[in-house]
């Protein structure tokens, strides 16, 4: 029993011991300070360039002379939002890039949107032009016992999570998401200029995603004449952004998935007594379902977008791409 103590107290004067809790203190203060960064992005755009002061946002116009062949093609637009442990939006697992390639081979009327990074409100990858990307980089290639490293990725993005259901600068946080989802939007598929029918835009969220998802929703609403459908895949949210503008929710939960309930019991607008919160208002009216996808776990191999087989002999995102695909979006025509 003594050498037992004799060596709890060895390992906690180690190096690697002392360097993680330094990241984490670090980490504390960095996140505690995180909405300053936010504030900043927000006094550099400036109200015009948000088109603060208008219907809609300005749109680059690009070449436009295919537009009306192009149009009777494309009617609907799929914007991919990743989870926490994501490194940026165009960094995509082998897993969520098979279930989006597959999703615009079966819906070819869709424009594919896979370069949104949901946690960054200037949509800026964490190996971008950043202070700390060099850290972020090291964090996202250490090999071995270091690739544990990567929870601090998970624990940064989480704080841009509590940022978007934060009713004090979650609104800033949010526009600036959406701002980059219409760009993102435009650039995959040219917007029509002038739109007699509304489009349908399908905002797919995983984890930390879909809370994203919900807080732009309340700008896209603004600023797009579409109907707006979210699909959280094992997502968090908080039960107050965008259930009042979207057309529906649809929130696919994993059988071994215990970590999308933890935010059930820490937002109040989530329990059921809170009657008269967007979450259960949209659930009374029918406008949020949930849907069981199957013995997914939060993340990994085995997650929503894992590559490995389930006991079907069908691999996890295959089980995921099938629920998606079962849902019934795909036929539903946007209404004015």
């Amino acid at each position: 029993m003594l050498k037992f103590i004799e060596r709890i107290f060895q390992w906690l004067q180690s190096e690697t011991l002392r360097l993680l809790i330094l990241a984490g203190v670090i980490l504390l203060i960095w996140g505690t300070v995180a909405p300053v960064g936010t504030l900043v992005w927000w006094l550099h755009q400036g109200t015009e360039i948000l088109g603060l002061n208008q219907e809609t946002i300005n749109l680059p116009l690009g070449d436009r002379s295919g537009e009306v062949t192009s149009l009777a093609k494309i009617n609907c637009y799929i914007v991919f939002l990743p989870g926490v442990g994501d490194f940026s939006g165009d960094q995509l697992t082998k897993g969520e890039k098979f279930f989006l390639d597959r999703l615009e081979q079966v819906h070819p009327n869709c424009a594919i949107v896979q370069d949104v990074f949901p946690y960054s409100a200037a949509n800026l990858g964490l190996g971008g032009n950043r202070l700390l990307a060099p850290l972020w980089r090291a964090v996202e290639e250490a090999d071995g016992w270091l690739k544990n490293a990567n929870v601090l990725i998970k624990i940064r993005n989480l704080w841009r999570f509590a940022i978007s259901a934060d009713n004090r600068y979650g609104p800033i946080y949010n526009q600036g998401t959406a701002k980059a989802i219409v760009e993102r939007m435009n650039a995959a598929h040219p917007l029509p200029k002038l739109q007699q029918q509304p489009l349908k835009v399908i905002l797919i969220g995983s984890s930390g995603g879909a809370q994203v998802a919900l807080g732009a929703a309340d700008y896209l609403e603004r600023w797009l004449n579409a109907q707006l459908i979210v699909v959280s895949v094992g997502g968090s949210f908080d039960g107050e952004s965008g259930f009042d503008v979207v057309h529906h929710v649809y929130h696919l939960s994993g059988d071994r998935d215990w970590v999308e309930d933890i935010t059930a019991i820490l937002f109040a607008s989530r329990w059921p007594w809170t009657v008269a919160s967007p979450f259960n208002q949209a659930g009374l009216q029918g406008r949020y379902t949930v849907v069981s996808s199957g013995p997914h776990t939060h993340d990994g191999n085995e997650g929503y977008f894992g590559t490995a087989i389930s006991t079907n002999k069908t691999s996890y995102v295959e089980l995921t791409l099938q629920k998606v695909n079962q849902l019934p979006i795909w036929s539903l025509s946007p209404k004015q």
